[in-house]
């Protein structure tokens, strides 16, 4: 890829923080958005504060620009209540595409999600042909996701040279603001969780796909999508590889996934030791429904080549251990008195 002037929205989260480095490396000049802005932490990179939903600020920033990564985006487990989920990932999408045409910008990659597909719907195995997330019995993220793509089809139809990848459960080092996921991992690691909940998900490393990113940005077919998958796993399996890192021992209750949804409106009112946002619907959908995606679309044309899983896990908690965010081990005492409770609220279920 010959160098170019790339601006990339949403740059101090989980992707962003991984994605700025290994474009600069490529070569490339980076300008890095988010809505606070970012220090400059490595040579010749230009920070700018700026919503994306602010139409006019992005085309400021977009100026002179080749090529815009737009990773801005809220992901939530617990609702929409202020509505800030569905403004910036619907017309935080529109605003950014819109501007990126506005003042003529060679290519746009949008970094949707696997969510943006019903995964209720999707069978064993899920494609780009898969059914999309609008019906609204759907987490609303999910809805927002989809509805975020088909306001940037809007603007594809008027010239946008745009591209959309959707990957899985993003995991992997960087993680600095520490995600839903990353919480996860440090909790089955320190043994903060006295059981884990039945069902899975495919998680994809956060460098493969920003290595799917770049290629997406020169070889991406206009319009289409691309999932990303890596492997799938259950949360049972995340813990056992928790536990080889490392960690404390993987829990060997394993809560069916009825039980752990009557557990939902308990974690509200009752202290189960339990990661209250472990235990919400929305979190618990996407580990009951959770089809093997297949990326051979992008392995044709992306060259996408996850890593195993394992690298994955133990990059992650060594990237955790340096940056000083690895837990205490729970005291054995302690993941005894948890589990103890959390049987005792399942028989009262």
């Amino acid at each position: 890829m010959s160098p170019q002037v790339c601006a990339v929205t949403g740059a101090g989260g989980h992707v962003g923080v991984n994605l700025v480095p290994a474009l600069l490396a490529a070569g490339h000049v980076v300008r890095a958005i988010d809505r606070v802005q970012a220090r400059d932490e490595h040579a010749g990179l230009e920070c700018i504060a700026a919503d994306v939903r602010d139409r006019d600020a992005l085309a400021r920033a977009f100026s002179g620009v080749d090529v815009v990564y737009h990773l801005a985006a809220r992901i939530s487990v617990s609702g929409d209540p202020d509505g800030s989920l569905w403004s910036t990932n619907v017309e935080g999408v529109r605003s950014a595409a819109h501007a990126a045409l506005m003042v003529g910008v060679r290519r746009f990659v949008h970094c949707s999600s696997v969510h943006a597909y019903d995964l209720e719907r999707a069978g064993a195995w899920l494609d780009e042909s898969g059914p999309r997330s609008e019906a609204p019995r759907l987490p609303v993220y999910d809805r927002s996701k989809w509805a975020g793509e088909l306001a940037l089809r809007e603007v594809v139809t008027a010239g946008l040279r745009a591209v959309v990848v959707n990957p899985t459960g993003v995991i992997g080092p960087g993680d600095r603001g520490l995600s839903y996921m990353g919480r996860v991992l440090l909790d089955l690691y320190a043994g903060r969780l006295p059981a884990v909940v039945a069902g899975g998900f495919d998680w994809v490393d956060v460098r493969d796909l920003c290595a799917a990113l770049m290629v997406a940005a020169e070889r991406g077919r206009v319009g289409e999508n691309y999932l990303t998958p890596g492997h799938h796993a259950t949360v049972r399996e995340l813990a056992v590889l928790a536990e080889r890192n490392g960690g404390r021992r993987a829990p060997s209750l394993r809560l069916p996934m009825w039980v752990s949804r009557a557990l939902v409106p308990l974690t509200r009112r009752v202290d189960v030791g339990l990661d209250v946002s472990f235990f919400t619907s929305e979190a618990l959908h996407a580990l009951a429904n959770h089809p093997r995606v297949d990326g051979s679309k992008a392995w044709r044309e992306l060259g996408h080549r996850p890593r195993p899983l394992t690298e994955t896990v133990r990059d992650t908690y060594g990237w955790y251990a340096a940056a000083g965010l690895l837990p205490a081990p729970a005291t054995g005492r302690r993941v005894l008195r948890l589990r103890r409770r959390v049987a005792d609220v399942v028989a009262s279920a």
